[in-house]
């Protein structure tokens, strides 16, 4: 019997549930901070990445966050701002975004399951694969773009067309 089918034997399991389940089947790092909340360490090829999933249950939403730590120069701030719009032109499911007070470089994805819909471990597989995956994918052109002065569009071309991690 497979991961899901043993998680969906039976009555359906709350999203943070299943991503508990999950995270502890691929022995992740994970701490539930509440019922309608999980943080989750996951080992990339570059660095290791700072999941958070929560359930908005006013607007049905399985929010997740995915970061990392970045304290560029204030000077490559702007040159910064238009390569995270150039990897965000590249991706179809979540976006890229710096908060600069934080310090952090934040994949942001929702899933909506408006009407009572259901998550299931592979969406929330495929949520955190993708966050992982596209972090991977354009963290050297961050560094680069960072701490050289390479232009966004010489960064870009060091953001490899498809990364494997091990989430």
């Amino acid at each position: 019997m497979s991961l899901a089918e043993d998680l969906y034997f039976g009555d359906e399991l709350h999203p943070i549930d299943l991503a508990e389940v999950l995270a502890a089947d691929h022995q992740w790092e994970f701490d539930r901070l509440a019922d309608n909340q999980i943080a989750l360490a996951v080992e990339g090829l570059w660095r290791s990445y700072a999941i958070t999933l929560s359930w908005a249950p006013g607007d049905e939403t399985l929010r997740l966050i995915c970061t990392f730590e970045m304290d560029p120069p204030a000077t490559r701030l702007p040159e910064l701002y238009d390569l995270v719009n150039r990897a965000n032109d590249q991706i179809w499911t979540g976006a890229f975004t710096f908060w600069t007070e934080q310090k952090l470089m934040v994949w942001r994805y929702g899933l909506s399951l408006a009407g009572g819909q259901v998550a299931c471990v592979e969406q929330l597989h495929h949520m955190i694969g993708d966050a992982v995956s596209g972090c991977e994918r354009f963290y050297p052109a961050f560094q680069l773009v960072s701490w050289t002065d390479k232009s966004p569009a010489e960064a870009m071309q060091v953001a490899i067309a498809e990364a494997y991690g091990r989430a």
